[in-house]
């Protein structure tokens, strides 16, 4: 594989599954400068999807984050369900069901129509790296490559080796993120959950506690998380606000409070009632909270527009801008 970075509209991508994800993720690509090759898993996935990516588009583009309008990037995509058409991709994202059986089918399908040096990555969030690749022919060229929604706002990327993963193959893929407006973390060995799940997967054990044993209510927890974590957590980090904080209380806490924390390996009862009522939130009406009908648009918008500020907020804060204040 080259190490020489190319001109990045020379270098076709494609994404398998366009779903919300996908179609963020496909966005994205189109933005940095790719034609993406971008294939519906399923033909129901077909329908709309022009339109979410549109979205998506028009929303950077009103934001003053893209130069131009969405039928210029249109130009560089193609939709489809036909897998042949990623056959001179250099890179295929796949961003299906966090079911194995239905992501080794479509490893199947990719592997068929690529080249031998066609890195091929997955989206999941949970599914370990080195366990899906298994399913590729060759599997050094394959990884972990974990977008957040929206995939065109957010500034975080998860790249993720398995035991099988040649570095070549990630440190190519790290050294596009940056192209892609990324500060991407690296994971040379994939451990399940990878780096942000595993972090937001202990907070939620934590809530869930807490409102089981009635310590605090769904809307405290809330409260606190937004007003508290999310008062700094953009700028600072994890450790670089402990260095804030001084540090010195926090071996003392640590040893008073870990004894307390839940350590459940269960699903939380509520969570439990969630499945069985088939509730998606704002997408169905059924969630933790109630919700109106046309509220999900509303989260939608409020989402995109929190997010364009944020992006534009954390790029003024970043280490290296705070840095040079003092030179």
């Amino acid at each position: 594989m080259t190490k020489k970075q190319p001109n990045l509209r020379e270098v076709s991508v494609g994404v398998v599954g366009l779903g919300l994800m996908g179609s963020s993720i496909v966005a994205a690509l189109l933005i940095a400068g790719h034609q993406v090759k971008a294939i519906a898993a399923i033909p129901e996935d077909v329908e709309g999807a022009d339109l979410r990516i549109e979205k998506q588009l028009r929303q950077c583009n009103e934001a003053g984050l893209v130069p131009y309008s969405p039928d210029v990037y249109a130009e560089q995509l193609t939709i489809s369900v036909d897998y042949n058409e990623l056959r001179n991709c250099a890179v295929v994202i796949e961003c299906v069901l966090e079911k194995i059986e239905i992501k080794s089918s479509v490893y199947n399908k990719i592997t068929a129509i690529v080249g031998a040096e066609t890195v091929i990555a997955s989206n999941t969030s949970a599914i370990p790296i080195s366990e899906l690749q298994t399913y590729v022919d060759k599997p050094a060229r394959f990884l972990g490559i974990h977008w957040a929604e929206p995939a065109t706002m957010t500034r975080f990327l998860e790249i993720t080796c398995g035991k099988l993963t040649d570095p070549q193959y990630a440190q190519y893929i790290f050294r596009l993120a940056h192209r892609w407006g990324k500060e991407p973390t690296f994971l040379k060995m994939d451990i399940r959950g990878f780096i942000t799940n595993r972090l937001m997967y202990a907070v939620y054990r934590e809530i869930f506690y807490l409102i089981e044993n009635g310590r605090a209510t769904k809307e405290d927890l809330d409260k606190s998380f937004r007003y508290d974590a999310g008062s700094w957590m953009t700028l600072m980090g994890i450790f670089r606000r402990m260095d804030y904080m001084g540090l010195k209380d926090f071996a003392l806490i640590i040893n008073r409070l870990f004894p307390e924390l839940s350590n459940s390996e269960t699903v939380p009862p509520l969570m439990q009632e969630m499945v069985s009522r088939n509730a998606r939130g704002v997408h169905n009406g059924k969630g933790l909270y109630p919700y109106s009908n046309g509220e999900a648009k509303e989260w939608d918008d409020a989402f995109a527009d929190f997010n364009l500020k944020i992006h534009k907020l954390a790029a003024g804060y970043s280490a290296e801008k705070v840095r040079e204040q003092t030179s």
